[in-house]
């Protein structure tokens, strides 16, 4: 397949990678964090760990772990918001070379279950404020090495202290909960610090984490990301900064959580790979605590989602930010709306870099450049040793500018979905592409720009609508501060066009949301149905859910 887009690879960038120079991800991890040992690693709550304290701390919980019959190629289950836990357990759970199963905390007790029974998790490492849950569950897993840990567990002192005391007695955050044997996490790094810790052999083809989706159509599946995987797209990641990033200086201010695959590749694992200082942002929905910290640390880097920067966007406290160290802003996870990429530049002087991947490719396949020179509205070029192409339902290759399936190929792709060969089948080809169920268009110049997803896809009259270009349209009208899009039965049209709104103008009506639409869509591109919302459902990273959105409409 000819590469077109490597003549618009920024200058000194490398057109491939080399994952196998690792025996495996435990080597990265043991070489950055004594490479970097005298810097900060993470930062939250105003606490930061160098990353000689993460080295120590994670040998000892991976002591710790082993002490506690852990085996390798055993499922670790973390449960973990953004907390300096988090990466002392997961470097933990590599160095001990046992198999991560990243956990999102607001899962509820039936899609615990789901994930824990599903990857055959035997040990977990959770957060107090969601262990009631796992209580009622447990029997019902093979969960026996249980480790609890406080908010404030990692702050040290009186902050600590005082932090758990707010969490559990004055917010009332923490439920009642009872797990008998489990141990606290600080216990767990006294015990382990006095331990050996034994190191596995492992190889660059073992699964190192089972990494779920967020079950958008069906049963959430678990990807099999294997150490060569994730070397790979943190390779991948590492190259595409090139020299926009300065090693050890950096500070990269992340929002997301690091359970979700976009941070934690990014955030987490290529964060440590150029020795930045990962700010941990608990909860993102805290503006007003997201702005102190972009105020107290001398930001460089970010990572978020459209809806993020558009909350931001109408915040006035963002405005009043000193900018003058930032130099990358990438969004991903779901599509960049123009106006929320327009009013963000015009406030911070930055350009929103978006790209594009799946939990399915570790997730990193495409990307704009950080140079300037990237396409507003596109996913960006391939990244180093993955190739892309359009293809149509047959799997066959499009020309470009014709519209079909994204699918990618490199050595970022997943084993496949554990225990699914069947639905592993269904999703990458005989021949190695994975189907990324994302409608898009490449032009001549290897630059992608997603139409839609295939399954939200509206057809009207046989017209095919785009939920996309609906909500970017509408989302350029002054009054509009969110909206989704969705098709409904209708027995004149197979489907019509809903949109949900979330006012920005409380003055905002139905005539004017209207008007506006006659003006900018051809007749059955035009919504028929229109509902005003107060917020509209979104996943744990902020992604909009039209999913539910049209399980309501089917209620």
């Amino acid at each position: 397949m000819e590469r077109t887009w490597l003549k618009h690879y920024p200058q000194g960038i490398a057109h491939d990678i080399d994952p196998d120079q690792y025996q495996n991800l435990s080597e990265v991890i043991d070489t950055c964090l004594t490479r970097y040992a005298s810097r900060p690693a993470f930062a939250s709550m105003g606490v930061s760990l160098t990353y000689a304290e993460i080295d120590t701390r994670s040998r000892a919980l991976a002591a710790y772990l082993q002490s506690q019959g852990m085996k390798p190629g055993d499922r670790l289950a973390i449960m973990l918001p953004n907390l300096l836990q988090y990466p002392i357990a997961l470097f933990a759970a590599i160095r001990a070379g046992l198999v991560l199963v990243n956990t999102n905390p607001l899962y509820t007790a039936r899609e615990m279950k789901h994930q824990f029974k599903d990857s055959g998790a035997t040990a977990i490492i959770i957060a107090e404020n969601f262990a009631h849950n796992l209580e009622q569950i447990l029997p019902e897993t093979d969960i026996r090495t249980i480790i609890v840990t406080g908010v404030g567990d990692q702050l040290g002192g009186l902050k600590g202290m005082i932090t758990n005391y707010v969490v559990r007695k004055v917010r009332k955050m923490v439920p009642a909960w009872s797990l008998p044997g489990s141990i606290t996490f600080n216990q767990a790094l006294k015990s382990g610090a006095v331990m050996s810790l034994t190191r596995p052999a492992v190889s660059i083809g073992q699964v190192a984490a089972i990494q779920y989706t967020g079950g958008t159509t069906g049963v959430s599946k678990g990807a099999m990301l294997s150490h060569r995987n994730l070397i790979a797209n943190m390779l991948q990641v590492r190259a595409w900064m090139g020299h926009f990033v300065r090693e050890g200086e950096e500070y990269l201010l992340t929002p997301l959580p690091m359970y979700h695959i976009y941070s934690f590749t990014v955030n987490c694992l290529c964060g440590m790979m150029i020795g930045a200082c990962c700010v941990l942002v608990v909860n993102p929905r805290d503006q007003k605590a997201l702005i102190a910290d972009m105020k107290r640390y001398p930001i460089s880097i970010m990572t978020g989602v459209n809806t993020l920067f558009n909350a931001l966007n109408n915040n006035p406290e963002f405005a009043k930010v000193n900018f003058s160290t930032w130099r990358i802003v990438s969004g991903g996870a779901m599509a960049i709306q123009q106006p929320v990429a327009d009013r963000f530049k015009e406030i911070t002087g930055l350009s929103l870099c978006e790209g594009y991947g799946m939990t399915e490719s570790s997730p990193v396949i495409t990307t704009n450049p950080f140079d300037g020179s990237g396409r507003i509205g596109t996913i960006g070029i391939p990244v180093p040793g993955t190739l892309v192409r359009i293809a149509d339902e047959n799997d066959n290759p499009l020309p470009n500018g014709e519209r079909g399936e994204i699918q990618a190929q490199g050595p970022q792709v997943m084993l496949g979905y554990y225990n699914r060969p069947d639905e592993t089948a269904k999703t990458i080809t005989a021949d190695g592409w994975l189907k990324t169920g994302d409608v898009g268009i490449m032009d001549e110049d290897g630059y992608v720009k997603i139409v839609d997803r295939i399954k939200d896809m509206i057809l009207v009259s046989g017209f095919n609508v785009y939920p996309n270009e609906i909500e970017e349209v509408i989302a350029s009208h002054p009054k509009v501060l969110e909206v989704a899009a969705i098709g409904v039965p209708d027995p004149h049209s197979t489907e019509a066009v809903k949109v949900f709104i979330v006012k920005k103008d409380p003055s905002l009506t139905e005539a004017e949301v209207n008007a506006f639409c006659h003006e900018n869509f051809t007749n059955y591109k035009r919504p028929r149905y229109l509902e005003f919302r107060e917020e509209l459902p979104k996943t744990n990273v902020g992604k909009i859910l039209r999913r539910a959105l049209r399980d309501e409409v089917k209620a």
